[in-house]
């Protein structure tokens, strides 16, 4: 067994949980016989754990550091201000957690060989604790607008741009290549896909996270996303439920309401989940939304049994593992205070908690409630069987560990990239191309300037959207300009875009979630009374074309990350061709009853 940067490897207490569970991995593939003879094998396990253990188990926590053992003073800091501990090997021996959740703001993902070491050292330090078991790895890799591991691992369209595209091959391809670039750095759950069918163009949280506002479309991509990241050995997950589209809350500040009839729901936020857990998924995640059709308690749907045991586990048939939405968000902390949220997660059916914003608080709690006979041991058996079953299924307690040489072998390696570039290019989306301005001609129109929105960028890019699509356009041979003027530009930035204009032959600008009141209209209308030719291209959502109706050329990329954008600049070189069709429709913007652009427009070129 290799490892990557993580000196000696196997310790006793290691090899104590193999010898009980042997070949799990494999058997959970062979039936139910064998599934049961496995499950007997984790009960043993599970029988062996203290009170604290089994407590410990269904908890997934951040925390901050490049290392499990030695990280940067300023991490040290962090952890012991939020968590009562130097390290991430000092959080595990205290909690005895079941997960970790990485981030890059904590500054566990820097590069693909440092991510692989930390998550080696993270199961060491959980596989030397006496009865240690492996570590589950978990992430937020949506890609799009939300990916923790940035380059150079391979980056993929977001769901939206996904959705244009309309590919169940293309979605399958994401999944297999990006889980296995996320096992190959010890990552071995990601949060996603994003089953919410984005119905409400205000949503402030989904949007382009979801793949669309078609109940039937958004199934088929999610099953395909989920088969991809099941063939990879990587835990997918469907989130949020039971459907997180329709709000204009978004739950990470407020607490949404979603108004839906429970026939509306069975039709337009079920059919996802549905399809998520015929493909196999093997876990799913909460939403911190209100549903009174679904219960009328007045409890979020992570403190929902009705919701949670009653609809998914009972009516749907799921027993895989649920997983709540982060426990610092506001929508699960407005009616409960956080020593009730865990307890209250697990009465509903909830297998893990992710992120408390006090661990202390929220560990002590689940112990107290078991001591005081709120929660049984055996509720949290159930709980714990789940994710040490999906444990297994993963291939940890056989294989834990990384190595820097499959790191190399696999993230990021030309073949990943290639097909991501080629799936991008099937989902820019042509909106409008009066008189077939584009594609673009060098010939004609040699001078670009490239100007608008740039957006606080996600991790697969290399700088802002205006500088990436400007080189990626100069690298197909045009002379550019590139052009900084903000999601919020002022009187003088619109007027030095204006004169910038005077050495250009056409103008590309980038629009960031245009409103009505917005002063990007202001620099777009002002670039249009120049006379020169002006090429928009929504970086975010499509729903901007609306607002900016004079523009003679518009298209849509549902993301700024390099490779959306690159896809974009060739588009309007027309090396290739526009291929993406609208995944949600565009209302007017002076009529919101009628459509612009109905689900499924998209142009092409004529030549």
């Amino acid at each position: 067994m290799s490892t990557a940067g993580t000196g000696n490897t196997a310790a006793p207490s290691r090899r104590t949980v193999l010898a009980a569970t042997a070949g799990v991995s494999a058997s959970l593939a062979v039936g139910t016989t064998a599934r049961a003879a496995v499950d007997d094998g984790l009960k043993r396990l599970i029988s062996r754990m203290s009170l604290e253990e089994k407590v410990g188990q269904l908890f997934v926590s951040r925390v901050y550091g490049h290392s499990a053992t030695a990280p940067d003073q300023a991490d040290i800091d962090a952890n012991l201000e939020e968590l009562g501990v130097r390290t991430a090997a000092e959080l595990i021996a205290k909690y005895r957690l079941g997960g970790i959740i990485y981030f890059a703001w904590a500054h566990n993902t820097r590069d693909p060989h440092q991510i692989a070491a930390l998550s080696n050292g993270i199961q060491r330090a959980s596989l030397d604790l006496p009865r240690g078991l492996p570590m589950l790895i978990s992430t937020d890799q949506e890609h799009g607008i939300v990916a923790r591991v940035g380059r150079p691992a391979t980056l993929f369209p977001g769901a939206m741009a996904i959705g244009a595209g309309g590919s169940g091959t293309d979605a399958r391809t994401l999944g297999r290549i990006a889980g296995r670039e996320l096992r190959a750095m010890g990552i071995r759950q990601d949060y996603t896909p994003v089953a919410d069918v984005n119905v409400n163009p205000a949503n402030p949280v989904i949007g382009v996270r979801s793949f669309g506002s078609d109940p039937d479309a958004v199934a088929a991509l999610v099953a395909a996303e989920t088969q991809g990241y099941e063939a990879s050995g990587v835990a997918a997950t469907a989130k949020h439920f039971p459907g997180h589209g329709d709000t204009e809350v978004d739950s990470h500040y407020g607490f949404p309401t979603i108004t839906h009839t429970r026939a509306q729901w069975e039709t337009l936020d079920a059919p996802p989940f549905r399809a998520a857990i015929a493909a196999g998924i093997d876990s799913i995640m909460t939403a911190h939304i209100l549903v009174p059709a679904l219960d009328d308690s007045g409890d979020p749907a992570t403190l929902s049994r009705p919701i949670l045991t009653g609809i998914l586990r009972e009516r749907l048939g799921y027993d895989g593992v649920v997983v709540t939405d982060a426990l610092d968000m506001a929508g699960v902390r407005q009616k409960y205070g956080d020593d009730r949220v865990p307890v209250l997660a697990l009465k509903a059916g909830v297998d893990q908690l992710l992120n408390a914003p006090e661990l202390d608080v929220a560990w002590n709690a689940v112990l107290k409630a078991v001591q005081d006979g709120e929660l049984t041991e055996a509720r949290l058996e159930e709980s714990i069987l789940r994710v040490l079953r999906l444990k297994a299924k993963l291939g940890l307690f056989d294989e834990p560990y990384v190595s820097g040489g499959g790191v190399d072998r696999t993230v990021g390696v030309k073949g990943h990239l290639a097909a991501a570039d080629r799936i991008a290019e099937r989902t820019t989306t042509l909106l409008v191309n009066e008189g077939d301005l584009l594609p673009l001609s060098r010939r004609t129109h040699p001078r670009l300037l490239v100007v608008g929105a740039d957006p606080a960028s996600p991790s697969g890019t290399t700088g802002p959207p205006t500088g990436v699509l400007a080189a990626a356009l100069a690298e197909l041979g045009f002379t550019t300009t590139a052009l900084s003027t903000g999601t919020a530009p002022s009187a003088a930035t619109v007027a030095g875009a204006v004169a910038a204009t005077r050495d250009a032959d056409a103008v590309v600008v980038g629009t960031y979630n245009v409103s009505a009141t917005s002063t990007q209209k202001t620099l777009v209308q002002q670039l249009l009374a120049t006379g020169k030719p002006v090429v928009a291209l929504a970086i975010r959502n499509p729903y901007d074309v609306a607002q900016l109706p004079s523009v003679p050329a518009y298209l849509a990329s549902y993301s700024w990350t390099d490779v959306e954008l690159r896809a974009a600049a060739r588009v309007i070189a027309g090396r290739v061709r526009p291929r993406g069709r609208l995944p949600v429709p565009v209302q007017r913007a002076d009529d919101p009853a009628r459509a612009l652009y109905p689900v499924g427009h998209g142009l092409s070129y004529r030549t």
